[in-house]
Parts: C-alpha cells; sequence; structure tokens
C-alpha cells in the first residue's frame, strides 16, 4: 500500500508544481486562469477519485483471487490423498504376494543348500 500512496503522493506534488509553472508562464487574465485552474483541480480531484476506486477494485480481485487459490489448493491435496490411498490399496496385495514369494525362494534355497551338504 505504500507504493500506492507515493504514487498518490508524486501525481498530487506533480500537479500543484504543474499548476504554479502553469500560473507564471501563462499569459491569460487573471479571471480566466482561475476559472482554468478551477477546471484543472476539478479534473485532478476526478482522477484521484477514480484511481481510489480502481485500486479498491484491484484489492478485492486479490482478495477473491487468493481465496479461490486457497480453495483451489485445497481441493488438489484432497485430490493427490485419494489417489495416494487408491495407489496404496492397490499395491498392497502385490506386496503381500511378493513377499510370500520372496520367502518361498529363502525356504527353497535352504532346502538346496542342505541337499548340497548331504
Amino acid at each position: 500500500m505504500a507504493n500506492g500512496k507515493s504514487l498518490l503522493l508524486g501525481f498530487l506534488v506533480g500537479g500543484a508544481v504543474g499548476a504554479t509553472a502553469t500560473l507564471f508562464s501563462t499569459p491569460k487574465s487573471g479571471k480566466q486562469l482561475r476559472t482554468d485552474l478551477k477546471v484543472k483541480s476539478e479534473e485532478l480531484a476526478g482522477l484521484v477519485d477514480k484511481m481510489k476506486d480502481e485500486g479498491k477494485l484491484l484489492t478485492e480481485q486479490i482478495a477473491n483471487t487468493s481465496k479461490e487459490g486457497a480453495a483451489l489448493i485445497k481441493e488438489l491435496s484432497a485430490d493427490v490423498k485419494t489417489s495416494l490411498e487408491s495407489w496404496r490399496n492397490t499395491i498392497e496385495p502385490h506386496q503381500k504376494n511378493i513377499q510370500k514369494h520372496l520367502a518361498q525362494i529363502e525356504e527353497s534355497l535352504k532346502e538346496l543348500e542342505e541337499k548340497t551338504k548331504k
């Protein structure tokens, strides 16, 4: 938000400097100059109000986007968790079969060793 304040302050200071430079360099009459300054100040006020409204809209959009992103991440993490559980459930029976086969191979090797020793 500090950048927004700096930008706004820059516009205001720039406007004041521009108005002062115009005041000293213009060949217009005082009445005409005051009218022009009034119009320009109203335009500047309108611009500041517009920037303020757009800043609020931007803030709201950022808040909504971050909320949507958080919801999306939660949904994604739930999907990943479900997929991992499904994968585990699919792999588990095969894992047990592999362990059984390894145990049988170990027993067969022991039997072969015993037979070769005799």
